[in-house]
C-alpha cells in the first residue's frame, strides 16, 4: 500500500512500500470514535483514538508494528468524525499488544503567529498512557516518539492510602534511578520502580511515612546529551516532560511494553501496605519541546499558540528557564492538567503532588501574574482531588510567592524561607535568630492569613535534590560543579554552607566530628519544627556529591546513593531514626494540640529558660506544650540550639508540679542508645558549642508506692 504524505508546500512525498507481518485492518474497519476520554482506549469492539486540536485542518492516525520504524498504515480521520476540536476514530481488528501509534496534523504554518503545523512531523499523543522506544536508559537520541495502547487491569487488592495529616508527614525525596543504581544497593534491578520496592523495609526502618518521587512522567534524558572530559552528560533528573500521562519506561525492570505502569502501581500499593504515602514531583510549567530551536514532537504541532505562552512575534516566554512555559490558565491546558492529576490519583492511587515551579501556574495567558488563577482554584476545588496533598514550589524565574501563593485553602508550599533562614542560623548567623524561631514555630507570619492553613501549609526542608546534600552542606563553602561542563557557573552560589574549617574531605577527627554534629543539628531542628518535614534521600547515611550542588546531568556515582555509607555513618542513621520517632510520638512538635492548662502552646526563651531571647541570640529554647490527642496526657517538648562555638550551661523552662525534663536527643553524642530518653536533665544543663538538644517533660518518679525488691509488695 502506497500512501501520499504532504509537506507544508503540499507537494506529495511517496511513502516507502512496506510488507506488514500481519494483515492490516481494511479501510472499512474504522468507525466514528468517542470524543471522551482523550487518548487511546481499549473498547470491547476495538480501540478508540481521540486527540484534540483547535487549529488543525486535517488529522491522520499513523500505525506501527511494535519496534518498526515505518508505519504499516495511515488512517486519515474523516472530517465528519470530528466533533468540535476533537478528532476521534475507532479502529477494529488491531492487536493492541503489537501496536504503536502517532499522528500527523495539518494546518497553517506561521511561526510569527504562533502556528507550527507540519504534516511531516509525527506527533505523540499528549494523552498517551505509555511511550514506546524509551525502555532502555540513555539509548537513542533524536528519537521519534510513539505511543502504546495499554490495558488497565491491575489488582489493587483493597489498597487503602494511609491518609496522614499534612503536618504528620516526614517526606523522603528520592530519584528513582539514583536511589538504587549504585553497585552497593544490593537490589536485583538497580534504578527501577521494582528496586524501590525492595528497599521498602529500609524505609520503614528509617521511619519516614512519605516518599516524594522526583519526576516519573515520561521524559527523555538524551535530548541534550553532551560529552565532557570523556563522560556522557544526560538530563537525568527528569524535569523535561515528554508525556504527562505515561510513566517513564526506563524505570521498569521488566522489558515488556506497558509494564512500567504495572511496576509503579506495585510500588505504590506496597508503600501503602507499609504505611508510606506516595507523592509525585510533577512538571506542568514547561515541556521538553523547548523554544523555537527545540524539537517539535507533540504540543507544538497540535496547537503551539494555545499550549505555550508566546510573545506577539511568536517567541516563547521562558519563566521556567528551560525554553518555554505552558499556558496553564488556557481552558484547554487547564483541562489537560486536571485530567492528568485525576489520572494519577484514580489509576495509580497517588497520594499527592509536588508542583515544580508552581508560580508558572499562577500566570495568565500573556504571562502576567493572576490574583486568582483558574487552574489553581480548579485543582483546589476538584472533588476527585479533594483528599490529595498539593505542594507547590512557589517560585519561577520571575516570581517568588512564598507566603503569597493563591492557596485557596488547599495548597502547601516548599518553604524556601525556612531552608534559607535555618541554614544561616545553624552555621552561626546570629542575626537570623528571630526569624529562625518563626520558622521553627510554623511560619505563622507566612501562613497564618488568607487561604493558608497555618503550619499545615509549610513543608519545611533544609536539603532537596536541588543543592548540596546535608553532608556537603558542612563539607564545602563553595559549589564544585566543574564536572557539569559550564565552568562552575551553573547552580546557586547562595548555599549558606560551612565547611567546618576545611574545604572538602579530611582525615582530621575534630573536623569530621563537628561535621557529623552539624548534620545532626540540622535534622534536630527540622524534625522539631511545626509543619511537614522533608529531607533528601541519603542524608541519613552521609551521602556526598563531592560539592556539586546541581547534579542534574550526572548519571554516575556522583549522583548515585552509595549504600556503604549506611555502615560508615551508622550513628547518624540511628540519630535520624531517633528524631523521626520523637516527632511521631510527640504531636505537639509538629502542630498545635489542645492547650495545656497554665502553659502557652509555644514559647521562646533564651539560655536562662525564663526570658525571651534577645536580638542576635546565640542560644534559643523553643518550648512546645499541649495535650496529647491520643493519650490525653501532657505533651511537653523543649528544643534548644546553641549556635555559638563555645559551650554553655542552660536553664530549661519551668514545668508544672510533678513533671521534670528528661534528655531525648543531643547532637553532640548521636551514638547514645535509646535509654537516653529516660535520663533526667541536670539543671543547669551543660551544652556544647554548636549543638542542638531536645528535652521531653515527663512525670517525676514517686518515692512512694514502689515495690520492694525483696517482697515484691
Amino acid at each position: 500500500m502506497r500512501i501520499g504524505l504532504f509537506r507544508k508546500d503540499k507537494k506529495a512525498v511517496p511513502a516507502p512500500e512496506l510488507q506488514p507481518s500481519k494483515p492490516a485492518p481494511r479501510q472499512a474497519d474504522i468507525r466514528p470514535g468517542e470524543v471522551v476520554p482523550l487518548g487511546a482506549i481499549l473498547k470491547e469492539d476495538g480501540i478508540n483514538f481521540a486527540i484534540q486540536s483547535h487549529g488543525a485542518t486535517a488529522c491522520t492516525l499513523v500505525l506501527f508494528r511494535t519496534g518498526q520504524t515505518q508505519p504499516f498504515r495511515e488512517i486519515p480521520i474523516p472530517s465528519r468524525y470530528r466533533i468540535g476540536d476533537v478528532w476521534a476514530v475507532k479502529v477494529v481488528g488491531l492487536d493492541w499488544r503489537e501496536l504503536e501509534y502517532a499522528y500527523r496534523v495539518e494546518g497553517p504554518w506561521g511561526p510569527q503567529r504562533g502556528l507550527r503545523f507540519d504534516s511531516q512531523k509525527l506527533l505523540l499523543d499528549p494523552y498517551a498512557r505509555s511511550v514506546a522506544g524509551k525502555d532502555r536508559w540513555g539509548a537513542g537520541g533524536n528519537f521519534v516518539y510513539r505511543a502504546r495502547v495499554v490495558e488497565d487491569q491491575f489488582d489493587w487488592e483493597e489498597d487503602e492510602a494511609p491518609g496522614y495529616q499534612m503536618t504528620d508527614l516526614v517526606i523522603y525525596e528520592l530519584h528513582t534511578r539514583f536511589f538504587t543504581r549504585h553497585s552497593s544497593s544490593g537490589v536485583s534491578a538497580p534504578g527501577t520502580f521494582a528496586a524501590i520496592r525492595e528497599k521498602i523495609p529500609y524505609l520503614k526502618e528509617l521511619g519516614i511515612n512519605a516518599v516524594e518521587l522526583m519526576p516519573v512522567f515520561q521524559f527523555d534524558e538524551t535530548l541534550h546529551r553532551r560529552q565532557w572530559e570523556g563522560k556522557t552528560l544526560l538530563e537525568s533528573w527528569g524535569y523535561n516532560t515528554v508525556c504527562f500521562f505515561a510513566p517513564n519506561a526506563a524505570y521498569a525492570s521488566r522489558n515488556v511494553p506497558g509494564e512500567e505502569g504495572t511496576e509503579l502501581k506495585e510500588l505504590i500499593r506496597d508503600l501503602h501496605r507499609s504505611g508510606i504515602e506516595a507523592i509525585l514531583d510533577v512538571v506542568f510549567n514547561h515541556t521538553a519541546e523547548g523554544n523555537q530551536d527545540g524539537p517539535q514532537f507533540s504540543f507544538k504541532g497540535l496547537d503551539n499558540n494555545l499550549y505555550y505562552i508566546l510573545g506577539p512575534d511568536g517567541s516563547y516566554h521562558n519563566y521556567s528557564g528551560c525554553g518555554n512555559s505552558l499556558k496553564c490558565n488556557h481552558p484547554m491546558v487547564q483541562r489537560m492538567i486536571l485530567d492528568c492529576l485525576r489520572h494519577w490519583v484514580v489509576r495509580y492511587h497517588v497520594d499527592g503532588f509536588r508542583f515544580d515551579l508552581a508560580s508558572v501556574l499562577s500566570r495568565g495567558e500573556d504571562g502576567s501574574p493572576l490574583n486568582n488563577p483558574p487552574i489553581l482554584r480548579a485543582i483546589a476545588c476538584d472533588p476527585i482531588l479533594s483528599r490529595t496533598k498539593l505542594i507547590g514550589e512557589v517560585w519561577d524565574t520571575g516570581l517568588y510567592q512564598v507566603g503569597r501563593f493563591p492557596a485557596n485553602g488547599r495548597w502547601a508550599e516548599w518553604n524556601g524561607q525556612y531552608r534559607d533562614t535555618i541554614r544561616g542560623y545553624l552555621k552561626g548567623d546570629l542575626w537570623e535568630s528571630a526569624a529562625a524561631l518563626r520558622r521553627i514555630g510554623g511560619s505563622e507570619d507566612l501562613y497564618g492569613h488568607g487561604g493558608y492553613r497555618g503550619c499545615a501549609s509549610s513543608v519545611n526542608f533544609i536539603t532537596c535534590h536541588d543543592g548540596f546534600t546535608l553532608h556537603d552542606l558542612y563539607t564545602y563553602n563553595q559549589k564544585h560543579n566543574r564536572a557539569n561542563g559550564w565552568n562552575n557557573t551553573d547552580g546557586t552560589d547562595d548555599n549558606r554552607s560551612w565547611n567546618c574549617g576545611t574545604e572538602g574531605p579530611t582525615r582530621e577527627p575534630s573536623v569530621n566530628r563537628l561535621r557529623q554534629k552539624m548534620v545532626c543539628n540540622a535534622i534536630t531542628l527540622l524534625l522539631c519544627s511545626r509543619g511537614a518535614a522533608m529531607f533528601l534521600a541519603g542524608d541519613e547515611m552521609g551521602n556526598s556529591q563531592q560539592g556539586n550542588n546541581n547534579c542534574y546531568c550526572q548519571d554516575n556515582d556522583l549522583s548515585y546513593l552509595d549504600w556503604s555509607g549506611l555502615e560508615k555513618h551508622r550513628e547518624t542513621f540511628r540519630y535520624f531514626q531517633r528524631m523521626i520517632r520523637l516527632r511521631r510520638e510527640h504531636p505537639v512538635v509538629r502542630r498545635p494540640c489542645a492547650p495545656l492548662k497554665g502553659m502557652p502552646g509555644i514559647q521562646f526563651f533564651g539560655a536562662d529558660g525564663k526570658t525571651a531571647p534577645g536580638e542576635n541570640a546565640p542560644t534559643v529554647e523553643v518550648c512546645f506544650a499541649g495535650v496529647h490527642p491520643l493519650t490525653g496526657e501532657e505533651d511537653l517538648v523543649c528544643l534548644v540550639y546553641n549556635a555559638h562555638w563555645e559551650g554553655i550551661t542552660l536553664r530549661l523552662p519551668a514545668l508544672p508540679a510533678g513533671l521534670e525534663w528528661t534528655v531525648a536527643a543531643n547532637a553532640s553524642a548521636p551514638g547514645e542508645e535509646d535509654g537516653w530518653e529516660g535520663r533526667p536533665a541536670i539543671q543547669p544543663y551543660p551544652l556544647e558549642g554548636r549543638t542542638a538538644a531536645v528535652f521531653v517533660g515527663r512525670k517525676r518518679p514517686s518515692v512512694f508506692g514502689k515495690k520492694s525488691k525483696k517482697t515484691g509488695k
